[in-house]
């Protein structure tokens, strides 16, 4: 078969139109490697691809053939028979009632001809919260100062921000990705390139929070904290050191001395999890022991095995993987701790988390789901203005064939594990439902290919997820996006993502409060543009400059975008520009979700990360100009109350 017939079959679309308006055709040596690197992808017969069902009415599957008649069909899960019947059209009338869930169908015609489909049966919208308009307090968790944390923001913090959430009026706190990252590389920091989508980064944790740590175990941690505390970023390696430190101290004390509750608790979080946790804590096991990629292991490691880990567990290491999973319990106990918190104190959405696009080649994902995730293809962009020669983000993502195979389970345990403590997450990059763009190892970006996803049965499983969890689900489309893309997400009931600096006309004017769509978050920017101070002072594009890159606009550019700032804020009555006066133009949109960053309530002039840098910006170290007890302090709490009234907890419409 030649590489365009198995181009087809694989969904790989090797000719498009890029930003730019040129024809990019992938060369034959790189779209040979997307296809090798890419599970073979069933071609069904009777129906057009996956199965998606949601109940609500009376579901019908169009079939793409009929077959022999009568056609036989079984609906199977867990090892059961869910539901079973014929049919003699070519359409199936399902049941009412299938459990919602990821079952396989079989389909039989008279002729003996069969196969086996993935099927979904979901809900008919994901969660849409049970509120009318609310607001959100964004903060970069790490950057958070107090008093009391080991030199990063931590879930303790965390709490507090809850509490100065609630006083201020939000109805939560946005978080960047919480994923594991790499505990052996802690200055490698960015949230958005994770081990793991699965579990939780330990940095957040409150060691002195642990029931069985003791100041005594470490004399000098008091000391030792306070230096770290200190500066304006962030000193993740000697951070580090100490709190794997104290964890080491705590999980001791806790296999010498835990309670009998705690000891229960414990194996209840472990029987909770299931497999993934026994298979993550025995991959870092093997990661550290072995200090190469998972795919230079020995051959009988290269793959996860069930048995090999529960080997594992009762051998030598046997300690060493209890650590890993002591380690994530305390994690998550601790962030369930602040969405209970959110919870009691009445706060309509609580914890609003990102999901990162993708993952590290090396990490547990890309080890654990080796069909699912191609680890040889890249997750990138094509070439646009911004960026001509086109973008290589370095993460695997999933692929279509992998997932079919598995009716999608491991991209709805993706999406659980984000929800698990969240009243709304954001899936950054929606866009690569539909399709993502991806380059072959070693080769450019802009010699990678698009490679089509099912969106439908994508977008079921995290209508599944978020009616299970309660938890509503905002997709991250910005960019250019397909026709009736956004069409299909309200459709599923899937948020937009709005960002006010992007909404303008092609005259570069800002879009009125009416263009905003109601079921959407909206906000002024994003941790990947400049801070409100920052965009005002020009800094942003000073600074790009010094870095050599190009900052998209000139100064003539941002003193028109700054005026037609003024004239749409005076439209709608608005007299000032300050950053109160654009929130209250903001409050006033229809969209229900508005997130307002720390940064710009505390006038920081510098972004979190400048994209196309690494060690030029100290991207995803830099802290917040004063100490979480103090800003509300240091905030016009009467100005903010005031352009939030619509949208508030205090005085709330």
């Amino acid at each position: 078969m030649d590489l365009l017939a198995q181009a087809r079959i694989k969904g790989v679309q090797s000719e498009f139109v890029d930003a730019l308006g040129k024809l990019r055709v992938t060369a034959p040596g790189a779209l040979k490697s997307i296809l090798d690197a890419l599970p073979e992808k069933r071609v069904y017969r009777f129906v057009s691809g996956p199965v998606v069902v949601r109940a609500l009415g009376s579901p019908r599957t169009e079939l793409a053939a009929l077959g022999a008649a009568p056609l036989q069909w079984q609906i199977t899960g867990s090892g059961n028979v869910i539901a079973q019947g014929e049919t003699r059209e070519p359409v199936i009338a399902w049941p009412n009632g299938l459990p919602l869930g990821y079952h396989r169908l079989t389909l039989t015609d008279a002729a003996g001809a069969t196969e086996e489909v993935p099927m979904i049966v979901a809900p008919e919208r994901a969660f849409g919260g049970d509120f009318d308009r609310g607001w959100l307090l964004a903060v970069q968790l790490y950057g958070v100062r107090s008093n009391r944390n080991w030199g990063i923001g931590d879930f303790t913090d965390l709490a507090g921000l809850v509490r100065l959430a609630k006083q201020l009026g939000a109805d939560g706190v946005g978080l960047n990705p919480l994923h594991v990252l790499f505990d052996d590389h802690p200055a490698d920091c960015s949230p958005y390139s994770p081990n793991s989508r699965l579990f939780l980064n330990p940095l957040y944790i409150d060691v002195e929070a642990i029931p069985e740590f003791s100041a005594d175990f470490i004399p000098d941690a008091a000391t030792t904290a306070a230096r770290l505390r200190r500066g304006d970023r962030v000193p993740y390696a000697d951070m580090a050191a100490l709190k794997w430190l104290g964890l080491r101290a705590a999980f001791d004390s806790f296999v010498k001395s835990a309670s009998g509750v705690r000891r229960n608790q414990f194996d209840a979080f472990r029987a909770d999890r299931g497999p993934l946790l026994s298979r993550f804590a025995c991959f870092e096991v093997l990661r550290h022991r072995f200090n190469v990629p998972w795919w230079e292991w020995p051959v009988e490691w290269r793959q996860p095995d069930d048995a090999r880990c529960a080997e594992l567990r009762r051998g030598p290491d046997r300690r060493e993987v209890e650590f890993v999973e002591f380690v994530q319990w305390t994690a998550d106990a601790q962030l369930h701790a602040a969405k209970q918190l959110s919870a009691e104190l009445g706060m309509r959405v609580g914890l609003y988390l990102d999901v990162a696009v993708g993952v590290q080649s090396n990490g547990f994902d890309a080890w654990n789901e080796q069909t699912a995730i191609s680890r040889h293809l890249a997750v990138g962009a094509p070439p646009d203005v911004l960026n001509t020669v086109g973008q290589d983000w370095g993460l695997a993502g999933f692929n279509a064939g992998g997932l079919e195979a598995q009716s999608f389970v491991p991209f709805a345990n993706m999406v659980a594990a984000s929800m698990r403590h969240a009243g709304a997450i954001r899936l950054d990059h929606v866009l690569g439902l539909k399709r993502l763009y991806l380059v072959p190892r070693g080769f450019k970006p802009d010699n990678g290919a698009y490679v089509q996803m099912p969106l439908e049965a994508l977008l079921a499983a995290v209508v599944r997820e978020s009616v299970t969890h309660k938890c509503i689900v905002i997709g991250e489309d910005l960019g250019t996006v397909p026709e009736g893309f956004r069409e299909t997400m309200q459709d599923f009931g899937i948020w937009s993502y709005l960002v006010m600096m992007f909404e303008r006309d092609d005259a570069g004017h800002f879009r009125n409060i009416d263009h905003y769509r109601p079921n959407a978050l909206v906000t002024l920017n994003t941790h990947d543009l400049c801070t409100y101070a920052g965009w005002r002072s020009f800094s942003d594009l000073r600074m790009k400059r010094s870095l050599g890159l190009d900052p998209g606009e000139d100064d003539q550019a941002r003193w028109n975008a700054l005026g037609g700032l003024d004239q749409i804020l005076r439209q709608n009555g608005i007299t000032g520009n300050d950053l109160y006066s654009v929130l209250n133009f903001l409050s006033r949109t229809p969209s229900r979700l508005l997130a307002v960053s720390m940064e710009d309530l505390l006038g920081v002039i510098d972004q979190p990360n400048i994209p196309g840098t690494i060690d030029e910006h100290p991207n995803w170290r830099q802290r917040l100009p004063v100490a979480l007890d103090k800003i509300a302090a240091k905030v016009d709490l009467a100005a903010l109350r005031a352009a939030t009234r619509e949208r508030s907890l205090i005085g709330g419409s």
